[in-house]
């Protein structure tokens, strides 16, 4: 009878397995198709149907909030840091080329076959959606079973797990693609592989030998090896690992946190102090990125995409923009500005982790380190907005501006949107919560995904990250229409927008 119990719960893993397949990947497919033929991003459109399916579950009484019933889709959700991972290192070497003058090597191991499978999709980006999500299992089951955390229902199922996502990523490869020099470019998927888990498994190492000096996530040091080492190696050849990842993975991790977040749409609501929260995030969304975009337009006199899209991702370290830009949704400039913009900003997490985590000691917000590092972010935003302006700039001068900006504007919107929220009824707990859905902030989302401010934050973040993702149909609405306008953002819209979330998060803080 035993044994028949546990033939039953393997067909159950598998079962999970292409259920979760079958789940995320027509969400995104159906998200690039409805978009197909504009210049919007299918983000926005994975938001919605990730926050439905998973109300939905519930509501069907298929699934308890938190989707426990679906461990794969929940394994999925907490992936942030392999997709991370990637954009760290592509950032790294856009760095080494922009800042050392050097110019990286341009061959392409993979020759795209443009046959449209799906309406929006072609035939090898399919092939990248289905691998990505092969890859995050995989990747994840390898990097639990080396550190041993037997965490949940699949532990005893890792093993099968990480064999299951890793040989089906390495062999799923588009026939109808043009490969040159087949082994060498499966070779180089297997490298990076390994590479990315031994970044996870070295970085979580890390983060415990730290732990009793400076509260810091597993993100941090992730951010660290993986920008160095992409500063390193700045002429290497993506293989098929990071193609996949960076085309889709950020997609499909969105697809699974929002379809985990979703699910707990009911609860939250019956939650005294979640109504601030989701109030300061919505809102938050609208003052920090069009804010930011307000000063860039009327201060910094640019509003090209270019710069506007990159720069806000690397501000606000923001999930769904920086999601847009890699995918190349936003043109190819703000695609290869994105990484680097978004890795230099992160960076100041050092202080953002420190002054947390002794703040969370305390039980409440220091505030003059935080009065300190707002002051260092007005300056360097000063600094960046007047350098920006500068005419006859090359990519390497508006670069530096945007770095300069990007890091000051996200010191501001962490720092200072933390000291407005202190003089709020809310915990120190839910003000970081509110604060990290307020701007789609990565690595905050990561911290508290990883624990750092406790089970109940943990447990709530998936929802509050995803329900503020709904203003997204103004970010993604506004960044279309600038496609759509020569690639130049319209401008009174977006201070319209930058006053509403003003009003909205002062609302937020005092009234709710």
């Amino acid at each position: 009878m035993e044994q028949l119990v546990q033939q039953v719960e393997s067909l159950q893993l598998l079962n999970h397995f292409l259920l979760t397949l079958f789940l995320l990947i027509p969400m995104i497919l159906i998200a690039r198709t409805v978009v197909a033929g504009t210049r919007y991003s299918p983000i926005l459109i994975i938001v919605i149907f990730g926050l439905l399916m998973g109300f939905l579950l519930v509501v069907s009484d298929l699934a308890e909030p938190g989707l426990r019933e679906f461990p794969v889709l929940e394994l999925v959700s907490q992936t942030t840091n392999i997709a991370l991972i990637v954009t760290f290192f592509v950032g790294g070497q856009e760095i080494r080329k922009i800042f050392g003058n050097k110019v990286g090597a341009t061959k392409e191991l993979l020759i795209h076959n443009e046959e449209e499978t799906v309406l929006g999709t072609t035939r090898t980006q399919l092939v990248l959606t289905v691998r990505s999500f092969l890859l995050l299992i995989g990747i994840e089951a390898t990097n639990r079973l080396i550190l041993g955390l037997n965490d949940g229902v699949l532990s005893n199922y890792y093993p099968i797990m990480a064999y299951l996502g890793l040989v089906g990523a390495i062999i799923l490869i588009d026939n109808k693609a043009k490969i040159l020099e087949k082994p060498r470019y499966i070779r180089k998927g297997i490298l990076e592989i390994i590479v990315i888990i031994g970044v996870l498994v070295i970085s979580f190492h890390l983060a415990n030998v730290v732990q009793d000096l400076l509260t810091l996530p597993s993100i941090f040091f992730a951010m660290v090896i993986a920008t160095g080492m992409g500063a390193v190696f700045y002429k290497y050849v993506f293989g098929p690992t990071i193609k996949a990842l960076l085309f889709a993975g950020i997609p499909a991790v969105l697809a699974g946190t929002f379809t985990v977040g979703g699910s707990r749409i009911i609860e939250v609501f019956e939650m005294t102090g979640t109504g601030a929260v989701l109030g300061y995030g919505f809102f938050g969304q609208l003052f920090w990125m069009f804010g930011g975009m307000a000063l860039l337009i009327y201060i910094g006199k640019t509003a090209a995409v270019r710069n506007l899209a990159p720069g806000m991702a690397g501000a606000l370290s923001h999930t769904g923009l920086t999601g847009a830009c890699t995918a190349g949704d936003l043109g190819n400039r703000a695609a290869n500005r994105a990484p680097m913009l978004v890795n230099i900003p992160f960076a100041m997490h050092i202080f953002v982790f420190s002054i947390l985590g002794l703040s969370m000691d305390r039980g409440s917000l220091l505030m003059i380190p935080s009065l300190i590092m707002l002051v260092i972010g007005v300056v360097l935003v000063i600094m960046g907005l007047k350098n920006i302006k500068k005419p006859n700039k090359d990519d390497r001068a508006e670069m530096k501006s945007l770095l300069q900006f990007g890091f000051g504007w996200q010191i501001i919107a962490i720092f200072g949107g933390l000291i407005l929220l202190a003089f709020s009824s809310l915990s120190l707990e839910f003000g970081v919560m509110a604060k990290a859905s307020a701007i789609s902030h990565f690595g905050l989302f990561a911290g508290i995904q990883e624990g750092m401010f406790g089970a109940e934050a943990a447990g709530l973040i998936t929802f509050t990250f995803s329900m503020t993702f709904l203003v997204h149909p103004f970010v993604f609405f506004m960044f279309g229409k600038a496609m759509e306008n020569n690639e130049e953002m319209p401008k009174t819209p977006v201070l319209i927008l930058a006053i509403t979330g003003l009003i909205g998060i002062l609302a937020s803080t005092f009234l709710l």
